[in-house]
């Protein structure tokens, strides 16, 4: 089983959602409890990369003319306060090539690490993930990032409908919320666990090094 083809999957860890003046911290949320699970991803990636684990990393975001972004979610996010595509300390809110879009600074992709742009909340919708995972052969992915109810669980429940058997971990994913965050990941443990398993970074890490 630990010798199938696998993936490191990082969501989301923009500075739009991570950093003071972005997205997330105009919206009201938690700045502080999204970026908890930094250090345990760095584990992650040190692992997966010393291992040569494929690692991806996405990024939420619309092209500057917002093209892209369904009238609704520009609504929700005006009345949240903070309206995709305005000015804000980092640039315009989750707009590509904004220095708030990029993913901040201690978890930035190496070369070669390919980093899927996405308009929507799962990184299957609109981008090639799917091209890329396909074209390597990998069956199992490890899902992190921000945040676990949104963006998370929607390319986890995406995949799994995809046919990869998948690895939520827990520690690695972060929420403003943690009621929902707490929800979010027994939901993936129910009816055998229907959405693939709930793991720690240790264990995770352990099971790579068994493996390798």
């Amino acid at each position: 089983m630990n010798r199938q083809p696998s993936a490191l999957i990082v969501i989301d860890m923009q500075r739009d959602f991570l950093d003071p003046g972005g997205y997330a911290s105009m919206a009201g949320m938690d700045v502080a409890a999204l970026r908890r699970p930094i250090p345990c991803i760095r584990l992650l990636l040190d692992q997966a990369r010393n291992s040569g684990m494929l690692v991806v990393h996405t990024r939420e975001g619309h092209r500057p003319d917002l093209s892209d972004c369904p009238p609704a979610k520009l609504v929700r996010s005006r009345e949240a306060g903070a309206e995709i595509g305005s000015k804000g300390p980092l640039g315009r809110l989750l707009v590509r090539d904004e220095y708030g879009h990029d993913i901040i600074d201690e978890l930035q992709a190496l070369t070669g690490e390919p980093v899927v742009d996405k308009p929507g909340y799962g990184a299957f919708h609109q981008t090639d993930l799917a091209q890329i995972l396909e074209t390597r052969g990998i069956r199992r992915l490890y899902l992190c990032g921000v945040t676990t109810e949104v963006c998370v669980h929607s390319t986890l429940r995406e995949a799994v409908d995809r046919g990869f058997e998948c690895v939520l971990v827990a520690d690695a994913c972060g929420s403003a919320h943690p009621a929902l965050h707490e929800a979010a990941l027994q939901m993936v443990a129910v009816e055998g666990g229907i959405f693939g398993r709930v793991a720690a970074t240790q264990s995770v890490i352990n099971t790579w090094e068994v493996s390798s």
